[in-house]
C-alpha cells in the first residue's frame, strides 16, 4: 500500500514538473527564467529606448546583484544593507513598480570579494512562496515566504566556506525547493519540500572550489526533466528533480571554479569555469542516459574569450557565449564550429536574455546593446541606463525589468496587467 501511494505521488509531481516547462506561462520564476535558458517573449519590447520610454523606473531601498524574477502582477528582488547587517526580500507591483511589502532580515556579514554583494543570490518563486537562499556567517541558509511577505520557514542547512563569498540561487521546480551547496568544504545538493521544508531528497558532494551556478533544467527528447549542476570536484551531473537520483555524472571536467550557469544548447550542455576575472575552461557535454546505459561524453572545447561571469545563451542552432570583457563568441550548438566572434566594446557581468529574436545585452556601465540573432553579426541598437548595471534582466508579459546599481526599469508593453 505504501509502494502504490510513494508511486503515485511521483507520478504526480513528475506531472507537475512537465507541466512547469519553458512552453507554459509567462512568468519569469527562476535567475534567467524557464528552465534557465534566458529566453522571453514580448513582442512589444524596443529595441532601442531612453527614459522617456520607460514605463515606470523606481528606485531600490538597497544595492544587490539579485536578478528579479516575476509571478503574475508581483515581482520579487533581494537587497542588501551592509551597514545594518540587514537584507531584504522586496516584492512590487509589475504594473506600477509601486512597493507592495517588504521584509528585513539580519545576517552575519562574511568574507566576500569587493565586487560580489551580500544579496547577490535571485530568488525562485511559484505558485504559492518565494524561495531564498543566502548564507549567514558561514552557514547556508534556505527560507520561504508566501506571496504577501509572510515568513513561512527558515531552516540552516550546513556549512558554507569559500574566498568569494556566495552567488547560487534556488530554483522552484514540481514544489520544491532546489539547492545545490557546492563549496570549499560540506558540499550538497537538495530537494526541500515548498510547504514543509523537509528533505525530499538530499545528495552528498565532494568539495573543492565553490560553485556558483544556478542549476540548469534539461528535458531530453523522450525522457523526464533533470537538474544540471556543475562544480570543479564533482564535474557535470544529471539529477532527477523528483527523486534526487544521479541519473550521470562526469569528472575532471574543470580545475577551476564554475560562476558561469551551465545552459542547455541543442543536443550538449555547456559550462565553463575560470580565475582571476575570466574563463579559461569550457567542455560541451553531451549528456549521459540511465535508459540506454550512454554515459556522457565532452564533444567539444572553446579555449579563448570565455566567461567567468555571463552564462551563455542557446537560440535555435546556435549558442551564444558572452565573455567579461566584452567578446562574444557564436558557435554552432552541435559542434562547436565557431560563426562569428566580435568585440562589443563593454565589460559584462550580466548574462544576455532573449526575446523576438534579439539578444539583450547589459554592460556594467549601463548600456543595453542589442543583437539580431542568427548567423549574422548584427548590432540593432545602443541604449543607456545612466547607471551601473550587474544583474540579469527578466522578462514577462510584454514587459523587460532591467535592475540597476539602485533603481529597477521596466520597459515594453503599456497595456500588461491592465
Amino acid at each position: 500500500m505504501m509502494r502504490t501511494r510513494s508511486m503515485w505521488c511521483r507520478a504526480c509531481l513528475m506531472v507537475f514538473v512537465l507541466l512547469c516547462g519553458s512552453a507554459g506561462g509567462q512568468e519569469w520564476t527562476r535567475f534567467r527564467g524557464p528552465d534557465g535558458t534566458g529566453i522571453g517573449k514580448g513582442e512589444s519590447i524596443p529595441v532601442s529606448f531612453t527614459e522617456a520610454d520607460y514605463l515606470w523606473k523606481v528606485k531600490l531601498s538597497g544595492p544587490g546583484h539579485s536578478s528579479p524574477v516575476l509571478w503574475g502582477d508581483r515581482i520579487f528582488l533581494t537587497c542588501t544593507h551592509d551597514a545594518r547587517k540587514q537584507r531584504e526580500v522586496v516584492c512590487l507591483d509589475a504594473r506600477s513598480g509601486k512597493t507592495l511589502w517588504s521584509t528585513k532580515m539580519p545576517f552575519t556579514p562574511y568574507r566576500h570579494n569587493r565586487l560580489n554583494s551580500f544579496a547577490a543570490s535571485t530568488p525562485a518563486v511559484d505558485a504559492e512562496r518565494v524561495y531564498v537562499n543566502w548564507i549567514s556567517g558561514g552557514i547556508f541558509v534556505a527560507l520561504a515566504l508566501d506571496h504577501a511577505g509572510n515568513n513561512l520557514w527558515r531552516r540552516e542547512m550546513g556549512e558554507f566556506k569559500a574566498k568569494h563569498g556566495a552567488g547560487a540561487s534556488p530554483i522552484a521546480l514540481g514544489g520544491l525547493m532546489i539547492v545545490g551547496n557546492d563549496n570549499m568544504e560540506t558540499s550538497f545538493l537538495a530537494g526541500l519540500d515548498g510547504k514543509t521544508n523537509k528533505t525530499v531528497w538530499w545528495i552528498e558532494r565532494s568539495s573543492k572550489t565553490t560553485s556558483y551556478i544556478t542549476p540548469a533544467v534539461y528535458r531530453p527528447e523522450g525522457g523526464d526533466p533533470e537538474l544540471v549542476f556543475v562544480s570543479e570536484a564533482n564535474g557535470m551531473t544529471g539529477v532527477d528533480p523528483v527523486s534526487g537520483k544521479k541519473k550521470w555524472e562526469t569528472n575532471k571536467l574543470f580545475t577551476l571554479k564554475s560562476i558561469s550557469s551551465p545552459v542547455v544548447a541543442g543536443s550538449v550542455i555547456f559550462a565553463t569555469a575560470g580565475k582571476g576575472g575570466a574563463g579559461r575552461e569550457s567542455v560541451a557535454v553531451r549528456p549521459g542516459d540511465s535508459q540506454t546505459g550512454r554515459e556522457p561524453t565532452v564533444v567539444w572545447k572553446l579555449d579563448r574569450d570565455l566567461p567567468y561571469v555571463p552564462t551563455p545563451i542557446a537560440i535555435g542552432e546556435y549558442l551564444y557565449i558572452l565573455s567579461d570583457a566584452g567578446v562574444m563568441t557564436c558557435v554552432l550548438a552541435d559542434t562547436g564550429k565557431q560563426v562569428w566572434r566580435e568585440n562589443l566594446d563593454g565589460k559584462f557581468y550580466a548574462s544576455p536574455v532573449c526575446v523576438n529574436g534579439r539578444i539583450y545585452l547589459v554592460t556594467r556601465s549601463g548600456e543595453v546593446i542589442v543583437l539580431k540573432a542568427g548567423s549574422d553579426y548584427r548590432i540593432l541598437a545602443r541604449s543607456t541606463l545612466s547607471e551601473k548595471s550587474d544583474a540579469t534582466p527578466a522578462i514577462a508579459n510584454g514587459r523587460m525589468y532591467i535592475r540597476t546599481l539602485n533603481h529597477l526599469i521596466c520597459i515594453g508593453d503599456a497595456q500588461a496587467g491592465n
